[in-house]
């Protein structure tokens, strides 16, 4: 499917309440004019978002409650983004035997293709495509896979998917590939690291121009991946080692500094997602933290949050218990109360971001 562009505005947007489970959220846009000029003018991007559409696996949402079905369209442009990374945790389409994963991928493809219809959402497969997006107002995904499950061995299979749109591939996620694992997950290191057929799926990435994502890499893995990949990739959504609660299950999702670095000295960025945080202001302590220790201009926002769900703490639009208005103006006003320039927030929202996928998917 091309990238399409729908005439839409998402500038001045002001958002019905949506309904809520748990609570109901009064959505509004933001109303300090400095936090509305820089949301504006920002081309925002979520490094990694999950987006599963009602009557696809985990879907309208994860956590077993089914909740109301929402709208990727509507969502997004609440938001306040330009766009997300759309990904799909493919190990828990619920394979059981090779084949499954793929079969479950294209499935989720044909789910999104229908999304992105209803909702007037464009597919962004250059960084062309999003600016274009943000001077029209509109809104865009940038398709994403977390865990390369689909390819089970065949590198060919990439090809397959570069075709439906795929422009960002997150090689592993929490479980391998049933049939040829592609390396180390962070807390595991049974494998050495990045095994060949990995490298191969990195090669080819480079090779068709999608931008590789090395998030739930083991420290091995994520070094091996440095001395293959040919262009500057991303780690899209975790925090620096040590974050919060040593002894939580996301603590082992984490990246240690000197890997975090080694990200950075090649060009790439990384994203700091909203686990473990109870406010704005904390999700804000957070990537001045990762800021401070690789530099300004290798760090995202890559939330690891569901657009489509309306829990809240898990959708994007309702991350933390008191937010009152979309994701991108609450996170801005946190920003600039934190003293980051509006120049410091256009790189970290999206700027570095778009200048790894520029360099990644330029043909």
């Amino acid at each position: 499917m091309k990238a399409r562009m729908f005439h839409f505005s998402r500038r001045g947007f002001v958002a019905t309440a949506a309904s809520v489970v748990l609570a109901p959220v009064k959505r509004t846009f933001a109303a300090d004019p400095r936090t509305a000029k820089i949301v504006a003018e920002t081309m925002a991007i979520d490094m990694h978002n999950h987006v599963y559409p009602a009557g696809t696996q985990q879907g309208p949402q994860r956590g077993g409650d089914p909740g109301p079905v929402l709208s990727l369209g509507e969502e997004l442009r609440l938001s306040g983004l330009t766009g997300i990374c759309a990904a799909f945790a493919l190990d828990r389409a619920g394979n059981t035997k090779p084949g499954d994963a793929r079969v479950n991928f294209l499935k989720w493809l044909d789910a999104i293709d229908s999304e992105l219809e209803k909702g007037r959402v464009s597919r962004a497969l250059t960084l062309k495509d999003l600016r274009t997006a943000h001077a029209r107002g509109q809104t865009a995904i940038v398709q994403s896979v977390e865990g390369a499950h689909f390819i089970e061995g065949k590198v060919e299979r990439i090809e397959e998917v570069y075709k439906r749109g795929l422009r960002d591939l997150q090689l592993l996620h929490d479980n391998d590939d049933m049939v040829a694992p592609l390396g180390d997950i962070n807390g595991g290191t049974s494998l050495g690291g990045l095994t060949p057929i990995g490298a191969d799926v990195i090669r080819e990435c480079n090779r068709l121009k999608i931008l590789v994502d090395m998030a739930h890499a083991s420290s091995a893995t994520l070094q091996g991946a440095l001395k293959i990949a040919k262009q500057p990739f991303i780690v899209s959504h975790t925090s620096l080692d040590g974050w919060k609660n040593p002894t939580s299950r996301m603590a082992s999702r984490t990246i240690a500094k000197q890997d975090a670095k080694a990200v950075a000295g090649e060009g790439g960025v990384v994203g700091v997602w909203t686990k473990g945080t109870n406010t704005p202001a904390e999700f804000v302590s957070d990537v001045r933290m990762v800021a401070d220790a690789i530099g300004i201009d290798h760090v995202g926002i890559g939330t690891d949050d569901d657009m489509l769900s309306a829990r809240i703490g898990t959708g994007l639009n309702r991350a933390w218990p008191a937010m009152t208005g979309g994701f991108f103006p609450t996170v801005v006003e946190a920003f600039l109360q934190q003293g980051f320039t509006a120049e410091d927030i256009a790189k970290i929202s999206g700027g570095n971001f778009c200048r790894v996928f520029g360099a990644a998917t330029a043909g």
